[in-house]
């Protein structure tokens, strides 16, 4: 196991949270490394989106994959990365073990790797038993990944299904679970007592602060897509104020970075 990767497992400690601020390309990526994070985690929605894609296994691998070593490369050699990948980029577990194997090669110690799948004409929760063997073989891909698994049962109105689940996923190889949709601290509390491995949750105005997470277990904390959107809705505003009224006090609410401190921040 590589330095970095070693790194990347040992972040993981309940009641000591690995905090992730969640990048989604080379710039934001930068900026937040500067700011003295410890790891470095993509957004999929965030990605996607840079990208002209939605969020939801429409994105392409290749592309992924050639942002991901963009993403890697613009941060230090020793920050360990860790990269959502939807589902997987691929509809067998085959197709989960050739990404894995990009991941690898793009210079990523982790991966998320989600439940949910089309199921007929919409999306659902993936059989259990396929979910097992997907993981199985990103396992074999790469064994010193940190497969973070990212159970969708609160987002599928299963919670009941969420511990068998993280059970199973575990003897299948997965290293964390990942349940987003929790915010209650008396089930997020009862989630990590009952799962076997580092719980990772995803935080939104409203969550638990990361002390408090700390007291009740939580091992990972994740900010997801929030910085994106909230970086997309101060283009948005700024735009729609130009168009209307004409002025521009939406740049000045954004708090703008300072155009040479960022322009330094990528030479």
């Amino acid at each position: 196991m590589t330095d970095r990767a070693a790194r990347f497992h040992a972040l993981h400690t309940a009641g000591q949270p690995l905090v992730l601020a969640n990048a989604w390309d080379p710039a934001s990526a930068r900026i937040i490394a500067a700011t003295g994070a410890p790891a470095l985690a993509t957004t999929s929605a965030g990605v996607a989106w840079a990208l002209g894609a939605p969020d939801g296994d429409v994105l392409d691998r290749d592309r992924a994959l050639e942002h991901l070593a963009r993403i890697v490369r613009a941060v230090p050699d020793e920050l360990p990365v860790t990269a959502d990948i939807e589902s997987g980029f691929g509809a067998t577990p085959a197709d989960v073990a050739e990404t894995i194997r990009g991941v690898v090669a793009a210079g990523a110690v982790g991966v998320n790797i989600e439940d949910s799948a089309q199921v007929g004409d919409g999306v659902g929760l993936r059989d259990v038993a396929d979910q097992q063997e997907r993981i199985a073989a990103a396992r074999a891909a790469a064994p010193d990944l940190y497969i973070n698994l990212r159970i969708d049962t609160y987002f599928r109105g299963k919670p009941e299904e969420t511990v068998a689940r993280a059970e199973a996923y575990l003897a299948a190889g997965a290293s964390g679970i990942f349940v987003p949709g929790v915010a209650d601290a008396d089930t997020i509390a009862s989630l990590a007592k009952a799962i076997a491995a580092p719980l990772n949750v995803l935080v939104q105005p409203g969550t638990p602060s990361v002390a408090e997470l700390a007291a009740l277990g939580v091992a990972r904390v994740s900010l997801g897509s929030w910085i994106a959107q909230a970086a997309y809705a101060v283009a948005r505003r700024a735009a729609t104020e130009a168009y209307t009224t004409g002025t521009y006090t939406a740049l000045a609410e954004g708090d703008a970075y300072d155009f040479g401190e960022l322009n330094s921040l990528l030479s």
